[in-house]
C-alpha cells in the first residue's frame, strides 16, 4: 500500500469532496480516500498492484475533477 496527493484545483466546495471521496467504492484496490476542500488536495491510500495512479486520476475526471499528482 502506498498514499499519494494529488491537488484538486477545481474542487469548489465540501460536496465536491464527497464525490471524490466516494472514488474509493468504485476504484479496485483503493483503500481510502481523504479529499479537504479547505486544502484543495485528496490523499489516496492503494494498492499499486490493483490500481495505479493513471487509472486515479482518470477516475477524478470522470466525476468533473483534474487530480494532479504533487
Amino acid at each position: 500500500m502506498i498514499k499519494k496527493t494529488f491537488k484538486i484545483p477545481d474542487m469548489t466546495c465540501s460536496n465536491c469532496a464527497m464525490k471524490l471521496e466516494s472514488l474509493e467504492d468504485t476504484l479496485e484496490g483503493v483503500k481510502e480516500i481523504n479529499a479537504s476542500y479547505h486544502r484543495l488536495e485528496m490523499i489516496v491510500e492503494y494498492d499499486e498492484t490493483k490500481v495505479n495512479e493513471d487509472q486515479i486520476i482518470a477516475a477524478a475526471k470522470k466525476k468533473g475533477y483534474q487530480a494532479v499528482p504533487v
